[in-house]
């Protein structure tokens, strides 16, 4: 080897630890954002008033606890069987209509789009308060539409899960079509030129270079479902069906509070995401899945047949109907009302005069909200950019941690979370030191950048799993550097 190309060799190598570099700057921002406020949590197992908490039991001893008590093993199982269900279906109906959107050019196209990325940062009470308010007994499918049955429909098992779905859907939808706006032409042309029908084409072609975003999307929903508190708690105030973010809620607002008990199920909630991470990566394996080169063209969706166009026109907007404006609009519906039942509706302002003239916290409220939230989507994009290039072009020897780490918040619901925040900036010796956080907007915005990683990170990592790593591996070579790679 010529001692020019040694030195060329040499100097990508040294650029190439630059990628270890950020993977330990990326591991030390998500130990402060979420393995501090977790692991306070947890430490009330093993040392229950370890942060003031009154109470005092065997830690350790709870553990085994949830097997015991009624409520925390019938909170585990529903919680296993309702993120089950919606991950099957949600990922199922997800991946469906990506492959359609992609495939097919329909006029709704966009109002489906507009439709899952709204799902997907609305607050799920949002949602669940519609639904209420719709199907409810004295709500407007029974009142106005005289949909009798509605109420024992919606209000059960197989209907929470109908809900969810539509609710957590958007997760694959948005993951899978990002995965899918580009394809291998040269592999489908060869298939189609061996005879492979369409159908085979796109099961031996394109669904198994898919598999990293199919992943991505059922573990997002999976652990979104299990961790979600708003939805199942408000279906559950008409019928009984607790789950693992209800019980730690009942153990933080019980009396005494018992934050030993949510250290416990929140621990529970850390295992099931674990489990959920090893089913992912055994079925991901070591292969590879890029296919980012010559022969690959961005998918253009073609007009089809006039009678499919006309059903793919009515399937979008009917979806968007019933995702989003059934429960918005239902909730829309009795902000206007003076009465709580729909069957005494009476229209009146008096609701949205209480709230706009009456009061001046909507405009502080408001204000306060962009403001966190113009903060927390700039740092949050900005980290989860940095974590899905580490874990899709990284050597970094813990990057299998920062992958389970930047899972982790999104199952842990916020009120535990909130608490581990709490415990870990409310200490005198950092307020001593400069870093006070407790009472001020940067502790909320540091939060929310803990919950927002886990949607970043999956969608970026589903689109970045396409690009192989020889081309930028390739680019070291010729000299580029980390932002130009990067860039």
């Amino acid at each position: 080897m010529s001692p020019r190309n040694s030195g060329k060799l040499r100097s990508a190598a040294h650029r190439g630890q630059a990628e270890g570099a950020i993977g330990w700057i990326v591991l030390s921002v998500l130990a402060v954002l979420i393995i501090l406020p977790l692991g306070s949590v947890l430490l009330q197992i093993v040392s229950p008033g370890f942060f003031g908490n009154t109470e005092k039991a065997d830690g350790m001893s709870l553990l085994f606890e949830v097997f015991e008590k009624p409520l925390w093993y019938k909170a585990l199982g529903n919680s296993m069987s309702l993120g089950i269900w919606t991950t099957f279906f949600g990922t199922v109906f997800g991946a469906f209509l990506a492959n359609f959107r992609v495939k097919w050019e329909f006029k709704t196209a966009k109002l489906l789009d507009i439709a899952a990325w709204i799902l997907m940062i609305m607050p799920s009470f949002i949602i669940a308060q519609g639904w209420v308010y719709f199907a409810s007994g004295n709500g407007i499918a029974r009142s106005w539409l005289h949909w009798n049955n509605i109420n024992s429909l919606v209000f059960s098992f197989p209907g929470l899960v109908f809900i969810m779905v539509l609710n957590k859907f958007p997760f694959a939808y948005v993951t899978i079509k990002a995965a899918l706006e580009w394809k291998p032409e040269r592999l489908s042309l060869a298939a189609r030129m061996n005879g492979a029908s369409p159908w085979e084409e796109w099961k031996t072609v394109q669904a198994p270079l898919c598999i990293p975003a199919y992943c991505s999307a059922a573990i997002l929903i999976f652990m979104d479902t299990i961790g979600d508190f708003g939805l199942p708690a408000a279906i559950s105030g008409v019928y009984r069906f607790p789950t693992l973010p209800y019980a730690i809620y009942t153990a933080l607002y019980s009396s005494p509070i018992r934050l030993d008990m949510a250290g416990v199920l929140s621990f529970y909630l850390v295992l099931i995401i674990i489990a959920a991470m090893i089913v992912q990566y055994r079925i991901i394996g070591k292969k590879r899945y890029d296919f980012f080169d010559t022969g690959t063209v961005k998918a253009v969706p073609v007009r089809p047949a006039f009678g499919v166009g006309i059903i793919l026109d009515f399937l979008g907007a009917f979806l968007a109907f019933i995702t989003l404006f059934v429960p918005l609009g239902s909730t829309v519906v009795m902000s206007f009302s003076d009465s709580i039942s729909v069957a005494n509706f009476s229209f009146t302002l008096k609701n949205y005069e209480k709230v706009i003239v009456d009061s001046k916290e909507l405009l502080n409220g408001l204000e306060h909200s962009l403001m966190i939230a113009f903060a927390a989507a700039i740092i949050g994009l900005v980290l989860g950019f940095f974590v899905s290039y580490v874990l899709n072009y990284s050597d970094f020897v813990l990057k299998r941690v920062i992958d389970v780490l930047s899972l982790v918040a999104l199952a842990v619901p916020g009120v535990v979370l909130g608490i581990g925040y709490i415990f870990v900036w409310n200490q005198r010796w950092i307020e001593s030191v400069g870093l006070k956080m407790y009472g001020t907007p940067r502790i909320i915005v540091l939060a929310s950048v803990a919950a927002a990683i886990p949607g970043i990170t999956r969608v970026l990592t589903g689109g970045m799993a396409k690009i192989p790593r020889p081309i930028l591996f390739a680019a070291r070579l010729s000299g580029a550097g980390l932002i130009t790679r990067i860039r």
